[in-house]
């Protein structure tokens, strides 16, 4: 669990998730989220050592789960297909269980969370997999 190849990708993919965060949701879709929110439950100015962790936690947790789920065989495409297999859970699964249960945002915000989910955590699989196949040991390669 605490291999090189993990902590580099954790360490990699947390930065990532930081910046592809920011430019998705602070910047490139801000107005259209204003446009479909019910219920504003946003700070005013996140707090960023808390976020950097989240982040850190968040990318250790797929970096761990991508080394079990990759058995070996590394590469940006299978590292996108397990992120894009995140997505697919965060931003349908949960996304539609949290519109049937709260009034956070409309179905269109939900539907539009969720394609930018299945994106987001798509590419940030493929780091986390380029990562893994940049450190694999030279005896290990698939």
């Amino acid at each position: 669990m605490f291999t090189k190849q993990n902590l580099l990708a954790t360490v990699v993919a947390a930065v990532a998730m930081f910046v592809l965060g920011f430019l998705i949701w602070g910047v490139a879709t801000v107005d259209f989220f204003e446009g479909h929110t019910l219920t504003d439950a946003m700070k005013e100015e996140p707090d960023f050592p808390i976020l950097i962790l989240s982040n850190l936690i968040a990318a250790f947790a797929l970096s761990s789960l991508y080394g079990k789920w990759a058995r070996g065989y590394h590469s940006f495409g299978g590292g996108f297909q397990f992120g894009v297999w995140i997505g697919i859970f965060v931003g349908l699964g949960m996304g539609l269980l949290w519109y049937a249960t709260s009034e956070f945002m409309d179905l269109t915000g939900h539907l539009v969370e969720a394609v930018l989910d299945i994106v987001y955590y798509g590419i940030i699989g493929a780091v986390i997999g380029m990562m893994y196949k940049a450190t694999q040991p030279k005896g290990e390669q698939a």
